[in-house]
């Protein structure tokens, strides 16, 4: 299936937030947005000159699947950012495909914004996000345990 990664709108920013609300994905994935409102509040600010975030779309075989995203963006930190991902298709999980969106977006911030040393979040327990990761070329740096919730601390 082909993966491409487009534009965010504060449309795709809607439907991705009605998309994520199903219990499963709200298991994998903490949000801070609440309401619609927010989220799209948090779009607008992605828009705006010196914006520390910066996302894209994920397309499969030509249909909407999730996004992918870099925040706290900061070339001269250690990490210069950190990265998430989401495809919200349930029956699309496993299938690779935000293993390859990962790899589209992160030579696309390296080549746009210089990042290079990248930094990831995950449950312990979401073991597809940890083999995209691990596709992606991030290493395990740190296990913790925050809110009873063990949870993994990647680089690259």
């Amino acid at each position: 299936m082909t993966v491409t990664l487009g534009e965010r709108t504060a449309e795709t920013v809607a439907v991705y937030f009605e998309k994520t609300r199903s219990p499963a994905v709200q298991k994998m994935l903490p949000q801070k947005a609440r309401t619609v409102e927010e989220a799209l509040a948090d779009f607008q600010k992605t828009r705006e000159p010196g914006a520390k975030s910066f996302g894209r779309t994920i397309y499969a075989g030509g249909q909407y699947v999730g996004d992918v995203w870099c925040y706290c963006m900061d070339p001269g930190g250690d990490p210069q950012a950190m990265v998430s991902y989401c495809v919200f298709e349930q029956a699309l999980w496993g299938r690779g495909i935000a293993a390859k969106a990962l790899g589209l977006f992160l030579e696309e911030v390296r080549e746009r914004f210089g990042l290079e040393h990248i930094g990831a979040f995950t449950f312990a327990s979401n073991t597809g996000s940890i083999r995209v990761l691990e596709k992606n070329g991030f290493r395990l740096a740190e296990v913790f345990t925050e809110d009873g919730v063990e949870s993994k601390y990647y680089r690259k």
